[in-house]
């Protein structure tokens, strides 16, 4: 049986195992991932992380997407994986992590952790592209992930799914892809935000890459400032910090709360076929 723990990161939940005896065996982690991440069949998430032993860092990660891709970064799993390296003892209150992205540090206070994130891309503004008919005007940014943002006064009733999906395979971000983000400015320190994340092929009720990346692309438009109250499907409220640095978005961080819901055993027929 393989031990693991679930958690949640306002509504992106994962399943996190430690592996840095390196013990995990059970060949292609990409399948593994896809079979535990789903729903009614598994455990059920929306990633799943491997913390493994580091030379350069507490730890580091391997994270996969439920669909089994190998992704760069996310905002919540960090958040999350923050929060059991310090429940379980693995580093401090302050900690940091090799990801794909770069090195990932953290700052742990009881169930709030604030994540510092990788200097992202500059914000590409204002790109046009059609899909069945429809023309969007979005903002692309990479936040460790790529990002597309487009700002909507109709939040509520937009078609993410729909819209996000043909977004995120528009041939303008091939061969990538990226995540699609919907965000309405609420004020000058809020806005609300909806995605469809990449590699989950889905909206989820938060994305931490995601709401870094509004956050910046409103900030670029000269439309809020920092910090920024980001309002996620979920109903959570979370703080994205950052400082523009000669025209450089820098020392970007995300905080919000985590929970730890449940340690358990897998079983094998809950990851083989």
């Amino acid at each position: 049986m393989i031990e693991f723990y679930k958690m949640s990161g306002s509504g992106n939940d994962f399943i996190i195992i430690d592996n840095r005896d390196l013990s995990l065996d059970i060949g292609d982690l990409s399948a593994f991932a896809r079979k535990v991440c789903k729903r009614k069949f598994s455990v059920g998430a929306d990633g799943l992380v491997v913390i493994e032993p580091s030379d350069n860092a507490d730890f580091k990660w391997r994270f996969f997407n439920s669909d089994g891709s190998l992704a760069e970064m996310c905002g919540n799993a960090a958040r999350c994986t923050a929060r059991f390296a310090y429940m379980k003892g693995i580093a401090g209150q302050k900690l940091s992590w090799e990801t794909i992205a770069g090195i990932i540090s953290a700052e742990v206070k009881e169930d709030i952790v604030k994540v510092k994130l990788t200097d992202p891309s500059p914000v590409k503004a204002k790109i046009q592209i059609e899909v069945d008919g429809q023309k969007f005007i979005l903002d692309s940014i990479d936040t460790g992930v790529p990002h597309a943002v487009v700002f909507s006064d109709d939040l509520d009733n937009y078609d993410v799914n729909n819209h996000g999906r043909q977004i995120r395979y528009h041939e303008y971000f091939s061969p990538r892809g990226t995540n699609a983000d919907f965000a309405t400015i609420i004020n000058r320190h809020k806005i609300s935000l909806r995605t469809y994340e990449r590699g989950v092929e889905n909206e989820t009720l938060a994305c931490g890459t995601g709401m870094v990346a509004a956050a910046l692309a409103a900030a670029q438009r000269g439309l809020v400032e920092s910090p920024v109250e980001v309002l996620v499907m979920s109903g959570e409220t979370l703080l994205v910090y950052f400082e523009n640095q000669k025209g450089f978005w820098r020392e970007i961080y995300l905080e919000g709360k985590v929970k730890m819901v449940y340690h358990g055993f897998l079983f094998e027929e809950a990851y083989k076929s």
